[in-house]
């Protein structure tokens, strides 16, 4: 597995123009990943991973954050124990701006499962959720989605009614993250398209109606397990989804 960066002038990977959005998904169960990755995370990292009880929890973290690394690193063409983070209040990352960069990025984990999204200048969000049917798919729509939202998914039955719950509920956190408002946005005042089948779309704000058209939403295909979507600040022109695995980034030529 390579620590070194990509040449983003040569790897079109890595090219991120300003109407585009790219997503990585990656798997977080290969535990000589976990191994090899340590090394790139900053000591707060690797004191963050040693406070998990359980060790499923401390692998799946530090694959995420060293897949983070090595992505950012390729992006900004640095090695991957170079990149710098900044923190919000809420324990967000965002580049440090030592970086002096325009890339925006966040990421979601369920399950084994990661997703890394990346824009220019704008902001993002992006959610992933297992599909679990424990889940009391009548009870939570009536504290959290909108009664436009509660209708749509009254009107599905059997499985149908897990996939639409867990669209609606991916797409509105993808949308609370892209915001950066968190808790104060209440997921009631908004209402998000839920239908399996049918397109990812934000489908009005409250109080203000305009801030719809101002962003733009996408499902993602992660697998039938999976329900995932991507938010994104204006307009999406152009949505990459690839999957990342240890070896993406390769190793400097040795010429």
């Amino acid at each position: 597995m390579s620590l070194a960066f990509v040449n983003a002038t040569t790897d079109s990977r890595f090219h991120l123009g300003a109407h585009q959005v790219h997503v990585w998904h990656a798997e977080l169960t290969n535990v000589e990943d976990a191994r090899n990755l340590e090394p790139l995370l900053a000591r707060d990292e690797n004191e963050r991973a040693a406070r998990f009880r359980f060790p499923e929890h401390r692998r799946r973290f530090v694959i995420a954050r060293g897949f983070l690394r090595q992505l950012l690193a390729a992006y900004l063409e640095i090695l991957p124990r170079d990149v710098g983070f900044a923190y919000s209040e809420a324990g967000k990352p965002e580049l440090s701006a030592i970086h002096a960069s325009d890339i925006r990025f966040n990421v979601s984990h369920s399950g084994e499962i990661a997703v890394f999204a990346f824009s220019i200048a704008r902001k993002i969000g992006v959610d992933v959720e297992y599909i679990r049917y424990d889940v009391d798919v009548d009870e939570i729509p009536l504290r959290f989605f909108s009664p436009l939202e509660q209708q749509a998914l009254a009107a599905l039955q059997g499985q149908e009614k897990f996939e639409g719950f867990f669209n609606c509920w991916t797409r509105k956190e993808a949308y609370v993250k892209a915001v950066g408002s968190g808790l104060s946005l209440p997921l009631r005042d908004f209402d998000v398209s839920l239908v399996p089948g049918e397109s990812a779309r934000l489908l009005a704000t409250r109080p203000s109606a305009k801030l719809a058209s101002q962003w733009s939403m996408e499902s993602l295909d992660l697998g039938h397990e999976y329900a995932a979507a991507v938010v994104a600040e204006g307009r999406i022109g152009k949505l990459s989804v690839r999957q990342f695995t240890s070896s993406t980034v390769p190793a400097p030529s040795s010429t």
